[in-house]
Formats: structure tokens, C-alpha cells, sequence
């Protein structure tokens, strides 16, 4: 089996094990799987999160995933428990496919660490 072909079918089989997981078994689709990482992260899994708040948790995800790669560094947590970071180095110019398929990779190494998947 190709690399690529393995990639794909591990994608795929990510999104449905958090379908089943975390959503009553209806397809998520890549926003909502950020979302979910971000909830991970900031640990505060019962809370009804408002506007301003499910952007901000989508960004501790994008960090947190983006972190392996050099882009973002971990700060500190606040007082109210949100994770902070800065900007490492600054991304590169990718096109729509090319930040989806980094970003889709990012997310099943995050699953891999965390032994959610294999």
C-alpha cells in the first residue's frame, strides 16, 4: 500500500472513529475535529464555550498541532486555564490543498501521540 493511499485510509478512519466518539456517530468534518483538539487541550470538557471562546479553542489547536512542526511555541497557562503560545517561525505560503493536507497530518500524529488511534 502507498504511503499516500495509508495516509488517507488513516484519515478516514480517524474521522470515523470520532464521529462515533464524540458526535452520535454523524460525520465531523475538519473544523469540528480542530474544535475537539482544542477542547482536549484547554481540559474544560462540560463547558458551554461562547463565540469569542470556540475561536480561541481552535486556535490553542492550531498551535498545539502546528507545534511539532516549529511554527508555534507552548507559553504558559493563565489563570483561567488556557493555554498560551507565540509564533516560532512564521508559515510558509501553502495553497488551500496543501494546508489542509499539513493540517490532516498534524491531526493524526496528535491522535497517534495521544494512542487514540494507531
Amino acid at each position: 500500500m502507498k504511503a499516500s493511499t495509508k495516509k488517507i485510509n488513516r484519515w478516514d478512519n480517524l474521522i470515523e472513529k470520532i464521529s462515533i466518539d464524540f458526535n452520535d456517530g454523524q460525520m465531523i468534518d475538519l473544523e469540528g475535529v480542530i474544535y475537539l483538539i482544542g477542547i482536549q487541550e484547554l481540559g474544560l470538557f462540560e463547558k458551554k464555550f461562547k463565540k469569542e471562546e470556540k475561536v480561541n479553542l481552535m486556535h490553542i489547536a492550531i498551535c498545539k498541532l502546528l507545534e511539532p512542526y516549529g511554527y508555534y511555541k507552548f507559553d504558559f497557562v493563565d489563570n483561567e486555564g488556557w493555554p498560551h503560545y507565540s509564533l516560532k517561525s512564521k508559515l510558509p505560503y501553502l495553497k488551500s490543498g496543501e494546508q489542509s493536507i499539513l493540517i490532516k497530518e498534524a491531526i493524526i500524529n496528535y491522535f497517534l501521540k495521544k494512542g487514540f488511534i494507531n
